[in-house]
């Protein structure tokens, strides 16, 4: 089992969904009704589960490697583009069901999460598979699966600050105020104590 891979099996789903509802008579709003429930959830639970589970470890294993610049940069436009998806996920609800507007957001959700997963693909995740040991990458996917069958039903969609997700997260893991083995050099995005360069979006 690999996180990388079993996200990857997510974005399958998510492209196959969008692909269903384009192929559904818009006529059959009943089916599309269903289909498009089944996506929206789908797609607020891979975001909180990468949330969790994921991008901690990306920052911590980026830090490890002294790559803590990157591990942060593609950790902040991960969670704006959660956030992006989020809300026209939530833009969709209020418009009749097969309507030209309701296509229309369904599309701009369909965008914003192409455009995230390309990205997550091409950065992310090849990153987390040249730094993550095998058996690091097992433990996650374990987890990951726990945490989505643990949630199956939902979960509740909250937007995120990102540089405040990165900063709590950093904190949390003790990645901060203690540092880390082998971690970033000042040139590497961090400071000799390990400290990272989010630490100048924190507020006063």
């Amino acid at each position: 089992m690999d996180i990388t891979q079993l996200i990857l099996d997510d974005h399958h789903e998510q492209r196959r969904l969008f692909a269903i509802l384009e192929q559904v008579d818009r006529s059959d709003t009943e089916t599309l009704g269903a289909v498009w429930d089944r996506l929206a959830a789908f797609l607020e639970l891979h975001a909180a589960a990468e949330e969790e589970i994921f991008y901690p470890a990306l920052l911590r294993v980026g830090i490890q490697a002294r790559r803590a610049g990157s591990a942060e940069d593609e950790t902040l436009d991960a969670i704006h583009d959660h956030n992006e998806i989020r809300d026209a996920v939530m833009s969709v609800p209020g418009h009749p069901v097969g309507s030209d507007e309701w296509y229309a957001r369904v599309a701009a959700a369909n965008l914003a999460n192409s455009d995230h997963m390309a990205e997550e693909e091409r950065e992310g995740l090849t990153d987390f598979r040249r730094l993550a040991s095998l058996q690091l990458r097992h433990d996650l996917g374990v987890a990951l699966v726990r945490y989505e069958a643990q949630h199956y039903a939902g979960v509740r969609p909250v937007d995120k600050d990102p540089a405040e997700y990165v900063r709590e997260t950093e904190e949390r893991q003790g990645l901060l105020d203690e540092g880390v083995p082998d971690g970033p050099s000042a040139d590497a995005g961090g400071s000799a104590d390990g400290s990272l360069s989010i630490g100048s979006l924190r507020t006063p």
